[in-house]
């Protein structure tokens, strides 16, 4: 008796499996958005979809046809029906490339997580963009703006050509982005976010463009728990700059502490301009992250 052909892999970056669970989910977003084109995601103003939403009462210039007569012939006022509006989300993902994620699997996790969002976009017929920063002064690699299964293979040939390695911090790549970029919705940040920058300004702008911050760091084991001692030296890996330390061991506790900080620093930044934020070990798996985590907190269903 013949087995059955091995179904073949559709990509090197999510197993089968997974991709067929990622396909059947959704991005969450808290924030309502004013593209005219029609998409899945509904705001709370008037529009044309079916799924009526409450009345109003009537004004002149109204449109009668869509004045409840019902209503009218038993209280002798016109009422308009509003209907739920149907618009187009743009979901905008930028991956963190430079050489700072090239250690201990960030990298590879970023590219999992930015490919498997963009499947839920796409998937629910929102925009999708994705840009690869990498180096300073450099454009990013793009993925132009798609939509709808057909661009699946696209975003997956797209994600595993994306290569790492450069020396731009992820606040100038916010900056970079915006320059071009057009359009309201989501923008999730993958990246380390180990840069001197102030990201105050960046994300401002992401929020001031009509765009909801859902920024995912990821930390390596040896970033969350280094284990050191005696005398080390340390290397910028994007700018070559070394930094000796002496009874490197004695400093953990310090280096926690501003460890720490930073997280909690960008997970408020992300708050109060009412985005969201996680903090990952690149240990993790992309199944535990996309099917605990993130729908644990609300990112995704």
């Amino acid at each position: 008796m013949e087995l059955p052909a091995k179904k073949q892999q559709m990509t090197s970056l999510l197993s089968n499996d997974t991709l067929g669970r990622v396909e059947k989910m959704r991005l969450l977003s808290r924030r309502k958005f004013t593209n005219k084109t029609h998409g899945e995601h509904l705001s709370g103003k008037g529009g044309t979809s079916t799924e009526f939403s409450d009345y109003r009462n009537y004004v002149a210039g109204d449109d009668v046809r869509y004045v409840d007569w019902n209503i009218f012939s038993r209280l002798g006022r016109p009422y308009m029906k509003q209907y739920r509006h149907e618009e187009e989300m743009h979901v905008v993902i930028i991956v963190d490339a430079s050489s700072s994620m090239m250690f201990e699997n960030k990298f590879e996790l970023a590219r999992q997580i930015a490919s498997a969002l963009g499947i839920m976009a796409i998937m629910n017929l929102e925009r999708l963009s994705i840009y690869g920063c990498h180096t300073q002064g450099a454009n990013p690699f793009l993925l132009p703006p798609c939509s709808g299964r057909t661009s699946l293979q696209r975003l997956l040939s797209f994600m595993e050509g994306l290569a790492g390695g450069g020396d731009q911090a992820i606040d100038e790549a916010v900056e970079t982005v915006l320059r071009t970029h057009r359009g309201r919705g989501i923008c999730i940040l993958l990246s380390d976010f180990l840069t001197f920058g102030d990201l105050a300004k960046p994300f401002n702008m992401l929020y001031s463009r009509g765009l909801e911050i859902m920024g995912v760091q990821i930390l390596g084991p040896s970033e969350i728990n280094p284990d050191v001692n005696g005398d080390i030296r340390l290397v910028d890996s994007e700018f070559g700059s070394t930094l000796d330390i002496s009874s490197a061991g004695d400093l953990l506790e310090l280096y926690q502490e501003h460890r720490l900080a930073l997280e909690e620093r960008l997970a408020m930044q992300c708050r109060k301009r009412s985005g969201r934020f996680i903090s990952l070990s690149s240990e993790s798996t992309v199944e535990q992250v996309l099917f605990d985590r993130m729908r644990r907190e609300g990112w995704a269903q």
